[in-house]
């Protein structure tokens, strides 16, 4: 089975189409979302590090936009001469584009190139509003009652 029906839930849903869309395309990946590869990992309690292999890609070469709750890290492939003859060919460096959804309240904080590796630090970012709060419990006093006025 290739893809999930979440027509049923549909039915009784309302704004959680986005989150749908995500499980149907995780579901199916292909060939163009393996290259090139990288890490996600977790450096502390609201923060996050993607690491991505770029080797053979250089600094102008890279870019990374936010938009949203979208992540998009793209690298600019370079054609290189014929002049030069590959015995062997590894480095891909082909062009690619790769996206990330990011959770809400995730920011980028900052992308650095190092040794081949790009790394994009995350961290959430939760606005006091949203953030859980403690309602104290008073003592409730005597409930007070309304008449209502009957109709003549």
């Amino acid at each position: 089975m290739s893809a999930f029906d979440f027509s049923p839930l549909f039915r009784s849903t309302i704004g959680f189409d986005r989150l749908m869309q995500l499980a149907d395309s995780a579901s199916s990946p292909d060939s163009s979302t393996t290259y090139p590869p990288y890490n996600i990992e977790v450096t502390g309690t609201d923060s996050y590090r993607l690491t991505m292999a770029v080797a053979g890609f250089a600094q102008e070469d890279l870019d990374i936009t936010v938009k949203e709750n979208s992540l998009l890290i793209a690298g600019k492939g370079k054609k290189e001469e014929e002049a030069n003859r590959f015995l062997h060919r590894g480095l891909a460096r082909r062009a690619f584009e790769r996206r990330f959804q990011l959770a809400d309240h995730i920011k980028v904080v900052g992308a650095a190139l190092d040794n081949g590796l790009l790394h994009v630090d995350l961290v959430r970012e939760v606005p006091e509003e949203k953030k859980p709060r403690k309602i104290e419990i008073g003592t409730a006093t005597a409930p007070t009652v309304i008449e209502q006025q009957k109709a003549a």
